[in-house]
């Protein structure tokens, strides 16, 4: 696993053995495409933007927002192996003055700051996303009009009735959409 574009372009991530499902390459250079060159984002979405990665893992969504341009991230994650791969990975990156670790459960966050690109990866077929969403918002995480991702199974109902987009790679499928 890798940063895909950006200032850090090819920077290794240090992933734990068990603790996570990293978000695959293939699906996150997808993704940043689309924030990239998609009517509905172009690249205010990212550039300048204050990232939540919820779910954080290794945090290479939140890495690969702030290699593309992002101000700052935040990383919500529970596990400890993950989070001491996040640690490492931020470090790495030489990060850590743009970098705010969580550790803890996205359903369940402290107070934050409203974030404008909110990265929702949670582990599959559990529900956790709208969950978490809710949580999210009654902690002040969610600006009004931010871009909301949520990566989930492919063969799970998405979790959003109108998507601005959704794509679908191997075993993740990918929806994204405006919080209103």
């Amino acid at each position: 696993m890798r940063i895909i574009a950006g200032a850090w372009r090819g920077r290794r991530l240090t992933s734990p053995a068990a603790a996570t499902r990293p978000t695959a390459d293939r699906l996150r250079q997808a993704l940043f495409d689309m924030l990239a060159h998609a009517p509905w984002a172009g690249r205010a979405a990212i550039d300048g933007a204050l990232v939540l990665d919820a779910f954080a893992g290794t945090g290479a969504l939140g890495l690969e927002a702030l290699s593309r341009g992002a101000a700052q991230a935040s990383f919500i994650e529970p596990d400890r192996a993950a989070l001491a791969a996040l640690r490492a990975n931020i470090a790495a990156c030489g990060a850590e003055a743009r970098c705010r670790v969580i550790p803890g459960d996205a359903t369940r966050p402290p107070q934050g700051e409203p974030c404008t690109l909110v990265f929702l990866d949670p582990p599959y077929g559990r529900g956790l996303i709208q969950v978490a969403l809710a949580a999210l918002h009654r902690a002040g995480w969610i600006a009004a009009g931010s871009l909301l991702i949520a990566e989930t199974g492919a063969d799970e109902p998405p979790p959003h009735e109108a998507p601005l987009a959704e794509r679908t790679h191997g075993a993740g499928r990918l929806t994204i959409w405006r919080d209103t």
